[in-house]
């Protein structure tokens, strides 16, 4: 059974986040002492991660050797793996990342609720929790405390690779995930009616991500067999992919690319990542301006989900929509 999510009390709310926007915050300006790397979570917690992380990988290999048996998999089922994958990260960056976790713009609440719905069907979180753990990487970023950063090992190859795997993927498996101090991060996303009802029917989601490419494959090709291979190719293998391109903004975009302007961490932009992360790669200039809500903030840097954001402006679907100026982006270059 889901969670419900219980409104928090006043007292529950810190006040350094409990404002109008939300604004990624630095513990050395805010007299805040970094919490230590936390240690593994529970066993149910673990369970639950093994499940979510390696039932795609399993349907990769099952996928990979049905190909291998019967050959291409038709141009359906590309269709629901590719045309899934890119729905729902929209949902997570358009959603969970620049809307709820970083208030970079508000827009009509039909908007709202169908990304917000795509993000939840990305499989990765509730969105209360996702936006949780993502203020706190912004506010200890690769410091103690940040939950993924992949540079906390100790020096030398082996703990290079160790600290890479731990920021891509390894981190879900500590206490960071199962107690995001939801409360003390994210009270105001309680108040959001939408944010609120999809973080509580959470779990119907992910059923719906398998369900419906099942639906329309079964449907398409009126068959049982068309219907599993929905599920197989638009569902695990689809999660599969999702799943990596967003870890990989985790790991990559804090490890290899170029840095452009001033940031008090070890953030990138990566352009392979930005192509399938649908303008995510280009995290060195989400972390040196958090509440932009462009972060392709160069002519050839392409970003999707800004394109989607302004257009939803120019139709009068979104507003209060944040982009630095030519001056402060200009100021933030680094030397």
């Amino acid at each position: 059974m889901a969670t419900v999510l219980e409104k928090p009390t006043r007292e529950d709310f810190d006040p350094l986040l409990d404002r109008p926007v939300v604004e990624p915050v630095r513990d050395k300006d805010h007299d805040l002492e970094p919490e230590p790397t936390r240690g593994p979570s529970n066993m149910r917690h673990k369970v639950a991660m093994l499940i979510a992380v390696f039932a795609p990988l399993v349907g990769v290999g099952i996928g990979i050797y049905v190909s291998w048996l019967a050959g291409f998999m038709g141009w359906l089922y590309l269709g629901l793996l590719v045309g899934g994958a890119f729905f729902t990260l929209l949902g997570i960056t358009v959603s969970y990342h620049r809307l709820l976790s970083h208030r970079s713009y508000d827009c009509v609440a039909p908007m709202r609720l169908l990304f917000t719905a795509l993000g939840a069907m990305a499989i990765e979180g509730s969105p209360i929790r996702w936006a949780a753990v993502h203020r706190r990487h912004h506010q200890f970023s690769d410091q103690e405390g940040d939950p993924h950063s992949p540079h906390l090992h100790e020096g030398g190859f082996w703990n290079a690779v160790k600290g890479f795997y731990y920021g891509h993927m390894g981190w879900l498996f500590t206490e960071f995930w199962s107690d995001a101090d939801m409360k003390r991060y994210v009270p105001d996303l309680f108040r959001d009616p939408i944010c609120r009802s999809i973080s509580n029917s959470y779990y119907l989601f992910v059923i719906l991500s398998i369900a419906i490419p099942m639906a329309i494959a079964g449907l398409v090709t009126m068959s049982w067999s068309g219907a599993v291979l929905g599920a197989l190719w638009g569902g695990l293998v689809r999660v599969f992919l999702a799943h990596h391109i967003t870890w990989s903004v985790n790991s990559v975009c804090h490890v290899f690319g170029s840095r452009e302007f001033k940031s008090d961490d070890h953030s990138t932009n990566n352009a392979v990542c930005a192509i399938l992360g649908v303008g995510e790669g280009w995290h060195n200039n989400h972390h040196a301006f958090p509440n932009s809500a462009k972060f392709g903030l160069r002519w050839y840097q392409f970003d999707m989900g800004w394109l989607i954001i302004n257009t939803a402006k120019k139709l009068g679907l979104a507003w209060n929509v944040k982009e630095p100026s030519a001056e402060l982006i200009a100021e933030k270059v680094r030397d």
